[in-house]
């Protein structure tokens, strides 16, 4: 089974926090849906006749898009691989794009989950982030996604600077308030070149506060936890049969192939990434040729992305698959490195007499908010 990743590069504005590849303009829409088309084309061997279970529209702001724009790529996607019967079907959107008609619209295609981008339901957060849509637009959309669709994630952000916990409790419970079955949450980060990396350097917005951040994280496991969510990957909080197959398939190495300008594809043992320029993508489609970049990952390079995938799941890093996958010195590397983190309670193994193979090595509580730096010290380097 694999998954399809289709990135749609347009936003009406730039987020300030934002380092995804987008334009503002959408002079280039209609060739660059046509070019998503022809890469589609191009690369149907690539996945070697794998079934496609998901497909997910990312990027950008895929609601931009119409429906037939839409479904013209979905087309294109049934007519050149071989698709399950129920995919799961994704599309990223921003609430001020999502109207009654619209929604309405969306439920009659193939699309059957929604990923929308509240990120707060307060407005002077949404000013001070630069989204495109108000606190009133985030509530009218899920009140009207929730008629419609079942399967909603509401992507939320904590650690904004000077935030109150009352404040991100709020935040938190009014997305319950709506019924939804799936959060994405993250912190607050400055990416290089942003304008929020601007901002804070010229002294115009407050640095992050990362004790903050931990205590809204803390308080997001707590609440989600309370309301029947399982927290399955650090930043995702799902109820049971809700969770995200396209983004858990990234997680256990799962083959995908990234389609549009940017986008990243993986088959096990490759790696690649298009081009991150809209008109040079837009061109060598036109001569049908994929601009992609192509890496072969070591078995180093393997080891060390299943750490850092696997310790942010609730799946763990089996010890089993280290030794059997990667050899012994992997194993025994890993184990050594890891006492350290045991003994000061951010790891743990869960242990299983009966079956010795299915040891996990897995963050604790306390070892979750650190989990990116603790899988790093676990690298094999050499």
């Amino acid at each position: 089974m694999a998954g399809i990743y289709i990135h749609i590069p347009f936003c009406k504005q730039a987020c300030f926090y934002c380092d995804f590849h987008f334009s503002t303009s959408l002079k280039k829409k209609g060739a660059l849906i046509q070019a998503l088309v022809k890469e589609l084309e191009l690369r149907r061997d690539e996945l070697q006749n794998q079934s496609i279970e998901t497909i997910y529209f990312g990027g950008g702001t895929p609601s931009l898009l119409t429906i037939d724009e839409l479904q013209f790529v979905m087309d294109a996607i049934h007519n050149n691989y071989s698709v399950i019967e129920t995919p799961e079907i994704t599309l990223e959107a921003n609430p001020d794009d999502l109207t009654s008609e619209q929604i309405s619209e969306l439920a009659n295609t193939q699309i059957n989950r929604l990923s929308i981008g509240v990120q707060s339901f307060f407005e002077d957060d949404l000013q001070a982030m630069n989204r495109a849509h108000n606190a009133s637009e985030a509530k009218q959309c899920l009140q009207e996604a929730t008629r419609h669709f079942k399967n909603i994630t509401v992507d939320l952000i904590y650690g904004i600077p000077k935030m109150s916990l009352e404040k991100w409790n709020k935040n938190l419970e009014m997305a319950f308030g709506f019924g939804v079955h799936h959060i994405s949450s993250y912190a607050l980060t400055v990416e290089p070149k942003t304008a929020l990396d601007t901002f804070i350097k010229k002294g115009t917005y407050p640095p992050i506060d990362e004790a903050l951040a931990l205590e809204h994280f803390n308080h997001l496991v707590e609440k989600t936890s309370a309301y029947g969510f399982v927290h399955y990957e650090i930043s995702n909080f799902g109820k049971p049969d809700f969770f995200s197959k396209h983004n858990t398939s990234y997680w256990q190495g799962k083959s995908y192939l990234g389609i549009g300008p940017s986008a990243h594809s993986f088959n096990g043992k490759q790696r690649s990434w298009n081009i991150s320029n809209n008109s040079k993508y837009i061109q060598s489609m036109q001569n049908n040729i994929v601009p992609k970049t192509v890496e072969t990952l070591s078995v180093k390079d393997r080891f060390n992305e299943y750490i850092m995938t696997g310790l942010r799941t609730i799946w763990g890093v089996s010890l089993y698959k280290i030794e059997r996958d990667f050899g012994k010195a992997y194993a025994t590397h890993l184990k050594q490195a890891s006492e350290k983190f045991i003994s000061k309670n951010l790891l743990m193994i869960s242990e299983f007499d009966a079956q010795p193979n299915l040891n996990i090595l897995k963050t604790t509580q306390k070892g979750k908010f650190l989990v990116d730096g603790i899988a790093a010290d676990l690298f094999m380097l050499n």
